[in-house]
């Protein structure tokens, strides 16, 4: 929590609004604040996101919350969002919450701040293996684990019970950006339970959040339990990892994937190559993220489908017109499903999984001509809200609809509106992993099954840094699927997928 020079000259580490915001007794903030203690008045430190989501609407797109001395501004209008995306007054900032997690991802794609060289030096070597043609060669993996999931799936099926979604998401997830990343195999779906490695991510993911809402002094003797367990958690995840970069070095070499391209390749330009211990962030932190929003993502989509029939039917007439009777779908065939990525970027836009991304000032500048911010100040964005700004979305913005998301709509929106992936240079490296993973999947199981929800669920949103649905149980039922003719095989309205 100190403040410390860094390359670049930025403030690093934890600076507190009042440092950065030489205005800030302009910015609102909630009512009934407490000295010393800020503004804890009727907040939860379980849900602490969608406390601040509460104060967005009441306080406006730019507002303050304190706690425990650490003051925060908090930043939702679209003007302001994308005022706060200018790569030339703006940079990342690697905000509390994710900073929390550098003892167990350091400098990592995801908690690096931007003076670390790894950042760079990771992101080009690792670029190429996002690209059309390295996508196309996950296709097959992707559709291997989709198997078991729908293995799975029709047992359930086949005697009435319901799945656990999320449960079942993330053990997707989780194999398939561990096999096709890393080629290893953590068996998620012979198991009853989660495996071990996910209960540890959880639990760090968990611990992070916590110490944002525990004052810093008094984190040790509050968290000394949990810390022990944190401490535990990050030893499990760094063993595994180990083992995994191991067994690949005594085999020699995989299928050029992820985790060969750490190992064995140099920088184009420099001929540097990432260090060990840089190799074993850069695995975690593509199993963490890799796996924990895309599940979370899916989740939430498929709660949105079970929920609007209509929508469903839409999806699945699509799906059962593009795939025709294949089999499986082809890597080409994902990408048609206009509509059906339209749900996924619907479900993306009322709950990002990834919430908040924060933004710091690169030298002395004016937040859209309103807030001055000196060099080092930082805000957060609180994503679902800029994903719910009437300005942009309209007065029903609460309402799920695909549509929103067809050409025309997109068309019409300014941009730096909908940022589900963050922005600029350090956005999300494996967006369109995600996007091809979580699309093919959702045509799958449209493909395969209708999804009861059940009738007295309320969804409910468990927070630990990421975003999933609690508790979202669904009866998936086989159904004989309607094959178009091949001659009416009509090309769908472009949409958010093109």
């Amino acid at each position: 929590m100190t403040e410390a020079p860094i390359r670049e000259g930025l403030p690093k580490g934890f600076r507190s609004a009042e440092l950065g915001w030489p205005e800030l007794d302009r910015i609102p903030h909630p009512p009934h604040r407490i000295p010393l203690l800020g503004d804890v008045v009727g907040v939860n430190r379980r849900t602490p996101l969608q406390d601040s989501l509460r104060y967005a609407r009441q306080l406006g797109p730019v507002f303050r919350r304190k706690a425990f001395g650490k003051e925060f501004v908090f930043v939702w209008g679209a003007r302001h969002a994308a005022d706060l995306a200018d790569e030339s007054r703006f940079a990342k900032h690697v905000g509390l919450g994710i900073a929390n997690l550098r003892p167990v991802a350091g400098d990592g794609l995801f908690t690096a701040y931007n003076h670390e060289p790894n950042w760079q030096l990771a992101h080009d070597v690792l670029a190429p293996g996002f690209s059309r043609e390295a996508m196309a060669g996950y296709h097959p993996m992707m559709l291997t684990v989709a198997r078991q999931l729908t293995e799975h799936w029709d047992r359930a099926a086949a005697t009435g019970r319901a799945v656990d979604v999320p449960g079942d998401m993330t053990k997707l997830t989780l194999e398939t950006i561990a096999r096709t990343g890393f080629g290893h195999d953590f068996g998620s779906f012979e198991r009853s339970r989660p495996h071990p490695f996910v209960t540890a991510m959880v639990g760090t993911l968990t611990y992070a959040q916590r110490l944002n809402s525990v004052p810093f002094p008094l984190a040790p003797l509050l968290l000394r339990g949990a810390s022990r367990r944190n401490a535990a958690d990050i030893a499990h995840l760094n063993r595994t990892v180990d083992e995994l970069v191991r067994a690949r070095r005594a085999s020699g070499h995989g299928d050029g994937d992820l985790l060969d391209r750490m190992l064995e390749t140099a920088h184009p330009r420099t001929g540097e190559r990432l260090a060990p211990e840089n190799v074993r962030r850069q695995v975690i932190t593509f199993l963490v993220a890799g796996h924990e929003t895309t599940s979370g993502a899916l989740s939430f989509a498929l709660h949105y489908l079970s929920r609007h029939p209509e929508v469903a039917a839409r999806a699945r007439a699509e799906v059962d017109r593009v795939w025709g009777d294949a089999a499986e779908p082809a890597y080409e065939q994902v990408a048609r499903l206009r509509y059906v990525r339209r749900v996924l970027d619907e479900s993306l836009r009322l709950w990002p999984t990834a919430p908040a991304f924060a933004r710091e000032a690169r030298q002395d500048t004016v937040l859209t001509g309103e807030h001055p911010m000196r060099r080092g100040a930082w805000a957060l964005v609180l994503t679902p809200m800029l994903h719910r700004d009437p300005e942009v979305w309209g007065a029903d913005a609460e309402r799920f609809d695909p549509d929103r998301f067809d050409a025309p709509a997109i068309r019409s929106r300014a941009p730096h509106t909908f940022k589900p992936f963050g922005t600029g240079a350090r956005a999300c490296i494996g967006r369109q992993f995600a996007l091809h993973e979580a699309t093919l999947v959702l045509g799958l199981l449209l493909r395969r099954y209708e999804m009861r929800p059940d009738p007295a669920y309320r969804l409910r949103v468990t927070e630990r840094l990421t975003l999933m649905p609690e508790g979202l149980r669904l009866h998936p039922e086989r159904r004989t699927p309607v094959r178009e003719p091949a001659s009416d095989l009509r090309c769908p309205v472009p949409g958010a997928g093109d």
